[in-house]
């Protein structure tokens, strides 16, 4: 039977591996990039799986004063395109990064 304190060490390793894998993992996701796209392709976003905007495109064709609205309406829905592509990309990653690992049900990572 192993002593407590080797038990205690054990346990210290097994969270600094865990640390080390999500530092890594979330890394990964400021290079992992999503496109969002609205209009039928006439607005994107490109992002980070992180969230972080890297470029809007929209279609000379929508650059009309009297369209703003739809315009603005557009770049909203592409970006929330984008972000639920990060969202989906982020938790893959995550996923697995975490894979073997005993976490409880429900258990949340800090990020």
């Amino acid at each position: 039977m192993k002593s407590m304190e080797e038990m205690l060490k054990a346990a210290q390793d097994a969270a600094q591996r865990i640390q080390e894998q999500m530092g890594e993992a979330q890394g990964k996701l400021d290079k992992i990039e999503v496109e969002g796209v609205a209009g039928g392709g006439l607005v994107k976003i490109r992002a980070t799986a992180k969230g972080r905007i890297l470029g809007v495109a929209i279609d000379d064709s929508l650059i009309v004063v009297e369209e703003k609205q739809m315009l603005e309406d557009l770049i909203a829905a592409a970006y929330n395109d984008a972000r639920t592509k990060a969202d989906a990309a982020s938790n893959e990653e995550m996923g697995r990064a975490t894979q073997g690992m005993a976490l409880p049900p429900g258990f949340k990572m800090p990020f």
